[in-house]
């Protein structure tokens, strides 16, 4: 059975969407744009600075099911220009530094907010 997952250490949902959902052994984030917990959106920032937010927001989401970065076996990037993959993957790194997860990068027409990333994940509860 979905149960629906929400922790006021990341962004609230804006829109009619969860921050995240775990049924059985999987949980798959919202994807995350750089807007911190208290709502300040950090869209005029670089892309390195945005890709951090976008993984605090990650992590806090599965900290608040007990679980870690180690746990995301896939991740999803959408990035409003592709050229800033650079910038983001480095800043993506410091996050999975050892056994990287699976991931996809895309370039799209434009992200929510006027973000230059977002990031979706999906990750293991076991």
């Amino acid at each position: 059975m979905k149960r629906i997952i929400r922790t006021g250490d990341a962004p609230e949902a804006i829109g009619a969407y969860s921050q995240a959902t775990t049924a059985n052994d999987m949980l798959f984030t919202a994807g995350q744009i750089a807007l911190t917990p208290d709502g300040e959106l950090l869209a005029d920032e670089p892309v390195a600075v945005q890709t951090r937010q976008c993984l605090e927001n990650v992590k806090a989401i599965l900290e608040s099911e007990g679980l870690s970065m180690q746990h995301v076996m896939k991740a999803t990037v959408f990035l409003d220009d592709i050229d800033d993959f650079d910038p983001m993957n480095e800043a993506y790194g410091e996050y999975f530094e050892d056994n990287p997860p699976a991931r996809s990068a895309i370039e799209v027409g434009s992200l929510p907010k006027g973000a230059a990333v977002e990031i979706e994940v999906v990750a293991t509860t076991e």
